[in-house]
């Protein structure tokens, strides 16, 4: 191997890559157990397509547009690695083979459009998500990882590197850039049958809870692996993830009992969701008091911003505006308060003694990405549903998308009832029998 390769940091990315890579499935379960029983299965594929989709169009073409040199004004990368011709066993970045690296930056492209599939849950045409996850990646997602991830000593991307904007992992160019598009599709979808009439309750809170331990677990990966190096940066974002993500749990399960009287299962996996976004721009530049203090916030705020949707009249199925756009939102800002300058960024926050010019700077790369998602993602929307359409149909939504998207179902319940059925005829179970077969045809 040349001169400055490590074998340790190899290592390290290609483990955090694994991570982030089971980010995706740890989503799809997250998602599929808040959805009803009759679009749970759709709610699953619905994430694990984007590992189809965007991985082959990485090697594509995803990667030259995102790393490659600079096509001019820190804009898009040019073509010189499309195929990823060029690229040999050989070449490095920073410590570490260039395929490593882009096979750590291929999981971060994957995750993202799975993320905005929890706003449309319940009435999207599988086909055309399909075909909205490749249009959005490359109009989309590649442009804003160039601007805020390619680094070039001052001529990489415009928001990152030439202006200073700080994003550690992702908190723009992931998690703003899905939670914008998401507010974008739900406009353009409208809104659920029976959205604020009927009960649209999660069909199995298991599943949450695996899923957003399966999240929490990859997530390491996900800010701890983007220092690309196992070193002391690695360790700060590491610590600074969890505890940024324990202190949103308690935030999020604090305002939800002040508010509506209890701690749900539900809120402690969404304060987790919350504050593990939140951290991710700042786990590289805060303290580990800082993401505490980040954590506590993004819980509480993101645990009043889901409610924005039955004031305002927008059907974000699972709060995928609430909490990413939100959570990403207070993370990327709260950098221009606590970064200190002494993590794995030089630029100090307010209250270090820096100014407000961080906290320019963040503002602007919020608005920024927000600004060209919103309007992106609604055009690419806008444009399928008139072409092919984007909403199931009527029939098809209220019997569930399962069935007419897939051909089948997530659960079989012919055994349980002939068993019913069985009980019945006897007289022995006939109330319990009812009760349940009342139950399960309420939740489907």
């Amino acid at each position: 191997m040349p001169d400055g390769f490590s074998a340790g940091d190899t290592a390290f990315v290609f483990i955090s890559a694994a991570l982030v890579m089971l980010m995706t499935p740890g989503l799809a379960f997250f998602y599929g157990g808040m959805v009803r029983v009759k679009s749970a299965l759709n709610m699953l594929v619905m994430s694990f397509i984007s590992l189809g989709i965007v991985s082959v169009l990485w090697v594509l073409y995803g990667y030259t547009l995102a790393f490659g040199p600079d096509a001019g004004a820190g804009l898009i990368g040019n073509l010189d690695f499309l195929g990823m011709r060029g690229i040999g066993m050989n070449d490095l970045t920073g410590t570490i083979p260039t395929t490593a690296f882009s096979a750590f930056q291929l999981m971060f492209a994957v995750i993202t459009p799975a993320l905005i599939s929890g706003a449309i849950a319940d009435r999207a045409k599988f086909a055309a998500w399909g075909l909205f996850v490749a249009l959005w990646v490359t109009i989309v997602y590649f442009p804003v990882a160039h601007w805020v991830f390619f680094f070039d000593n001052g001529n990489g991307g415009w928001l990152g590197d030439r202006n200073g904007v700080i994003d550690f992992a992702g908190g723009t160019a992931v998690h703003i850039n899905a939670g914008v598009a998401g507010l974008a599709l739900c406009l353009v979808l409208g809104k659920r049958i029976g959205f604020k009439k009927d009960p649209m309750r999660p069909h199995s809170l298991p599943l949450v809870m695996l899923g957003s331990g399966l999240l929490w677990f990859g997530w390491f990966g996900f800010n701890a692996g983007s220092a690309l190096a196992a070193n002391g940066v690695a360790g700060m974002a590491f610590m600074n993830t969890q505890v940024a993500t324990a202190a949103a749990m308690l935030g999020w399960l604090a305002y939800e009992k002040i508010k509506h009287g209890a701690f749900t299962t539900l809120g402690a996996a969404s304060g987790a969701v919350a504050g593990l976004v939140a951290i991710t721009p700042a786990c590289g530049s805060v303290s580990l008091l800082g993401a505490i203090a980040i954590g506590l916030i993004a819980g509480a705020v993101c645990a009043a911003a889901i409610s924005l949707k039955y004031r305002l009249g927008f059907d974000d199925s699972l709060d995928v505006v609430g909490v990413h756009a939100v959570g990403g939102a207070i993370g990327s800002l709260l950098i221009g308060f606590f970064a200190t300058g002494h993590v794995g960024q030089t630029a100090q926050g307010l209250f270090y003694g820096g100014g407000f010019g961080q906290l320019g700077k963040q503002a602007m790369g919020v608005a920024v990405v927000a600004v060209y998602s919103f309007v992106l993602s609604w055009v690419l929307a806008k444009a399928i549903d008139r072409t092919i359409g984007f909403r199931v149909a009527e029939d098809v939504e209220l019997a569930g998308i399962d069935q007419a998207e897939h051909a089948e179902s997530a659960y079989d319940f012919s055994a349980v009832g002939a068993s019913l059925a069985r009980a019945v005829s006897a007289g022995t179970t006939k109330p319990v029998a009812t009760k349940i077969a009342e139950k399960t045809e309420v939740d489907a």
